[in-house]
């Protein structure tokens, strides 16, 4: 019997075939879809709008904004429409009228704001505190509670010297106060997220895998936020 002479390109082809078969259940048979995670997908927009609650300092604005952008609707900040609408410095309003007639406004503000097609708010701290606010938001909007630890916030706010509630006062004591005043009432949102010092892109991720989008996409954690 005549042994039959393998050369070096027949036994790379006999390798490669071996490879092929061996991972064949590992590849994506013919005509199925491609299993790398499609990115460009469109992201499920709410029917109501949202609004993003929470301590002064836990960054609603800034998530707010983001959140708008990534999911294609506008984006208003509350306060800043109570002073376009008042002529007056949250603060100065404050001062001259104090804080009820300042929620007053405030809710009459939010009950414009909630009307007509979805958007993304940015409340106030104390906004979700009163009752009447706090049932029209939940009645009306997806309400989204960014959960942030006191300590960070008191880093957050001592950066300005803007806050009517802090005013005069030791920023971490006060905070401590407020929260354990607020946070069971912003408990009640229907959406609450652990921001942390998690960079904005990240908490933005969160709360639209929690609004029934795919998984978020995780950054690399980093020692501040920003």
């Amino acid at each position: 019997m005549i042994a039959k002479m393998v050369g070096t390109g027949e036994r790379r082809r006999r390798v490669g075939a071996k490879l092929v078969l061996g991972m064949a259940g590992l590849l994506p048979q013919r005509g199925a879809l491609c299993i790398a995670p499609n990115m460009a997908a469109p992201l499920l927009r709410p029917e109501k709008p949202i609004a993003l609650i929470g301590m002064m300092g836990a960054g609603k604005s800034t998530v707010g904004r983001r959140l708008a952008k990534r999911l294609g609707l506008p984006f208003v900040d509350a306060d800043e429409e109570i002073e376009a609408a008042s002529g007056l410095s949250i603060a100065e309003i404050f001062e001259r009228y104090g804080e009820p007639y300042f929620r007053d406004g405030e809710h009459r503000v939010l009950a414009r704001l909630v009307e007509g097609p979805p958007r993304v708010i940015a409340t106030g701290g104390g906004a979700f505190m009163d009752a009447g606010t706090r049932a029209m938001m939940l009645t009306r909007c997806i309400a989204v509670w960014l959960d942030v630890d006191v300590e960070i916030l008191a880093e957050r706010v001592a950066r300005r010297d803007h806050r009517p509630l802090l005013k005069g006062q030791d920023p971490l004591s006060r905070l401590r106060e407020l929260a354990a005043l607020r946070n069971p009432f912003y408990a009640e949102a229907h959406i609450a997220i652990r921001s942390g010092r998690l960079p904005h892109e990240r908490t933005v991720e969160q709360i639209i895998s929690a609004l029934g989008n795919d998984p978020p996409v995780h950054f690399p954690d980093r020692t501040s936020a920003r």
